[in-house]
Formats: structure tokens, C-alpha cells, sequence
């Protein structure tokens, strides 16, 4: 059975950090490129970052870049989003995916994907 579970998400004051975690099983991650996305009430889904299978290679959406890093132990079926200098704007829903086409930070084919984890940002 094949299973994204995110973790991390929660409440945090502006200028706050956040890790978000999401443990993979059921199918092959080590090989897929994976990505995180999120959605703000009221809006699209807004792809966030993504890395390839080795985590040698990164992208992130323009309004993430240098705040947040992504990574992935593949040894232990998992990928990370450090997220620093968290603004009101990054509240979302929080949900990783494993993705079959890329193009940068979008994942354009996505084979699994997580429920997802709350961020928000507030004082």
C-alpha cells in the first residue's frame, strides 16, 4: 500500500521556522523525483520545491528561495522542508507527492500523492 504521511505542520510566529517531514512507503522512492506543494484558502495549488532522486539537484518557486531548503534521506524513505523566515503568506496546506515529469519546481505528472499538514503563520 502505497503511503505519504506528512508531519511538522503546525502554528508559528512570523520570522519562525517550521520542518515538515514526509515518510514514504509501498513503492520505490529512491528513484522518483519529489516535490512539495501547498494551498492557501481560497487559492490554487502552488508548487513549492522539488528534488531529484540522488538530492543532488533542487528547485524552489521564486517566493520560497532562500528561506526554505528542501532535502530527502532515501535511506529512510523520507523528504524534508526546512522552512525559515515563515510569512503570514506561507500558510497552506502542506502536502508532498511523488512526481513522473518535472519542470523545475512543478511537478507536472504526480504518481502519489500525501494528505497533506497545516502551516500557519501568524502572530
Amino acid at each position: 500500500q502505497v503511503q505519504l504521511v506528512e508531519s511538522g505542520g503546525g502554528l508559528a510566529q512570523p520570522g519562525g521556522s517550521l520542518r515538515l517531514s514526509c515518510a514514504a512507503s509501498g513503492f520505490a522512492f529512491s528513484i522518483y523525483v519529489m516535490g512539495w506543494a501547498r494551498q492557501a484558502p481560497g487559492k490554487g495549488l502552488e508548487w513549492v520545491s522539488t528534488i531529484w532522486p540522488d538530492g543532488r539537484e533542487a528547485h524552489y518557486v521564486d517566493s520560497v528561495k532562500g528561506r526554505f531548503t528542501i532535502s530527502r534521506d532515501n535511506d529512510a524513505n523520507t523528504i524534508y522542508l526546512q522552512m525559515n523566515s515563515l510569512k503570514p503568506e506561507d500558510t497552506a496546506l502542506y502536502t508532498c507527492a511523488a512526481c513522473t515529469l518535472t519542470d523545475q519546481a512543478t511537478c507536472l505528472t504526480v504518481e502519489h500523492w500525501g494528505q497533506g499538514t497545516q502551516v500557519t503563520v501568524s502572530s
